[in-house]
C-alpha cells in the first residue's frame, strides 16, 4: 500500500477526542483505529506489538545490524481535534496550480490564498483537501501514515543498515492527555520523535510552559429593585478581573516566544461566574509570574468585594527544551536527515504543546518533527502530498544516520 492510500484510509476512521468522557481512549472510534493499526503492523511482520485497554499500541522493528546502536522511536496521536466533525471525511486529490479551491460549491466554501497565503509555497504540487464539511484528519494520520510507510520502506531495503526501531501510536493528543498512559519503560527507546508539525521542514523541542486557570467569583443576588447596597453581580466583577489582565498579552497579538493568557470560557449569573483561562509562556520564570498575577488580581478583587474570587491553577506541560539540550545529538541527527533528503530544516519554538514534551519530562526525549498538514483543526485542512514523502523519507534517513553514527 503507498503512503496515500494508507493516508486515504486512514482519515475515513472518525477518532475525535473527548474532553468530557474521563476515559482513556476518550472516545470508541480511537480504539477501533488502533485495532485496524495493529491487524496492519501483524501483516507487515514486526515483532513485539502491543495495544492495551487504554489504546496504547506500540511495535518493533527488529536491527539488521550486529552494531550497538541506540533504540530510536517515532510516535503519532490516533485521534483528531474536537475542534470540527471528523465523521465522514471525503478527501480528494487536487493538481494545485494557483488561485482558489472550491471546497464545497453547494455551501461556498472555497480554500483561499488570500486568506492563507502559505498556499503560494505549494503551487504546482498535488494537495489533499477536504470537501468543506470536516476536518481532514492530516493532525495527525499524515504522522501516522508516513512511520507506517518509512518502516515497510525499511523492511523493503534491508540495504539500509539500522538499529532496532520502536514505533508508538497513542489516543488524545488533542485533548492534552495523550502522554499520560505512556509507559516509557516499555517503549525502551533511547530517544524518540513525534510526527506531529506542520509545514514541511519544521523541527520543533520548544514548546510553551503550560497551565489552566480557573477563577469563581461568588455573587449575592436580590431583587432589582431593593438591590441598593446589598446586590453582588459575580458576573460583573469577573468582567472587571477580565480587564485588569494586560490587553495585549492574548494569543491575538502575540507571536514567537511572546506568552499569553487566554480566555477560553465563561459561565455565569448574578450568583456565581466561572472564568476559566490557560496560561502560556515560554519562559519558565514569567510563566511562574503570570501564574502569580492571577492570584495577586484574585486578592485585589477580594480586597474590594471580600471572600467573592477563587483561582484554581494546575500545571499541564512544560517547555521540553531543559529536557533537549543536554542531548542535542538528537536534533542534529534530525536536522541533518532533512539536509540529505533535500529538505531545509526550520527550527522554531512550539506556540502550543505536543506529546513529546510531555515524554521528554518522563524521561523519553522527544522532538516534533514536520507531518505536513497545513490548517489543522478545520474545514480548511490540507496536505501537500510532496511534504507527506518528505517526511516519510526524513524517519528514514534518521534511522540510517543513527546506525551509521
Amino acid at each position: 500500500m503507498t503512503l496515500i492510500d494508507r493516508f486515504l484510509k486512514y482519515v475515513k476512521f472518525d477518532t475525535q477526542s473527548d474532553e468530557q468522557t474521563n476515559l482513556t481512549p476518550s472516545t470508541p472510534g480511537q480504539m477501533v483505529f488502533a485495532k485496524a493499526l495493529e491487524q496492519d503492523l501483524m501483516d507487515m511482520g514486526l515483532s513485539e506489538i502491543t495495544l492495551d485497554e487504554n489504546g496504547y499500541l506500540m511495535a518493533t522493528l527488529p536491527a539488521n545490524t550486529d552494531k550497538a546502536v541506540p533504540t530510536i522511536g517515532f510516535i503519532a496521536h490516533l485521534d483528531t481535534a474536537p475542534d470540527m466533525s471528523g465523521h465522514d471525511v471525503n478527501p480528494r486529490i487536487v493538481d494545485y496550480k494557483g488561485g482558489k479551491i472550491v471546497l464545497n460549491e453547494q455551501e461556498n466554501i472555497v480554500l483561499d490564498p488570500e486568506q492563507f497565503p502559505e498556499m503560494n509555497d505549494y503551487v504546482g504540487q498535488q494537495l489533499i483537501v477536504t470537501d468543506g464539511t470536516t476536518l481532514l484528519g492530516a493532525d495527525d494520520k499524515a504522522g501516522i501514515a508516513e512511520i507506517v510507510t518509512a518502516i515497510e520502506y525499511l523492511q523493503q531495503h534491508p540495504e539500509i543498515k539500522h538499529g532496532k526501531i520502536r514505533i508508538a501510536f497513542n489516543p488524545d493528543e488533542e485533548i492534552g492527555l495523550g502522554a499520560h498512559h505512556f509507559d516509557v519503560k516499555q517503549f525502551g527507546a533511547d530517544w524518540a520523535y513525534t510526527m506531529d508539525g506542520g509545514a514541511v521542514g519544521e523541527l520543533e523541542y520548544e514548546n510553551f510552559n503550560a497551565a489552566s486557570a480557573r477563577i469563581t467569583f461568588k455573587g449575592l443576588n436580590v431583587h432589582p429593585g431593593s438591590a441598593k447596597h446589598k446586590m453582588l453581580n459575580s458576573m460583573r466583577v469577573a468582567n472587571q478581573f477580565a480587564i485588569m489582565l494586560p490587553r495585549w498579552e492574548t494569543p491575538e497579538h502575540t507571536e514567537g516566544y511572546e506568552g499569553f493568557y487566554h480566555l477560553i470560557g465563561m459561565q455565569g449569573s448574578v450568583e456565581e461566574t466561572v472564568l476559566t483561562y490557560i496560561i502560556r509562556d515560554h519562559d519558565r520564570a514569567r510563566f511562574e509570574s503570570r501564574k502569580r498575577e492571577i492570584e495577586h488580581l484574585c486578592r485585589k478583587v477580594n480586597c474590594e468585594f471580600p471572600n467573592c474570587a477563587s483561582s484554581e491553577i494546575k500545571d499541564q506541560y512544560y517547555n521540553m527544551r531543559e529536557k533537549i539540550e543536554p542531548v542535542m545529538h538528537v536534533i542534529d541527527v534530525a536536522k541533518q536527515a532533512m539536509e540529505n533528503v533535500g529538505v531545509t530544516p526550520k527550527v522554531q519554538p512550539i506556540r502550543g504543546g505536543t506529546d513529546g514534551a510531555q515524554l521528554s519530562f518522563k524521561g523519553l526525549p522527544c522532538p516534533n518533527i514536520f507531518a505536513g498538514g497545513m490548517n489543522m483543526h478545520g474545514r480548511y485542512e490540507y496536505v501537500p502530498i510532496p511534504s507527506m514523502e518528505k517526511a516519510t523519507a526524513t524517519i528514514v534517513e534518521i534511522c540510517k544516520l543513527v546506525a551509521e553514527r
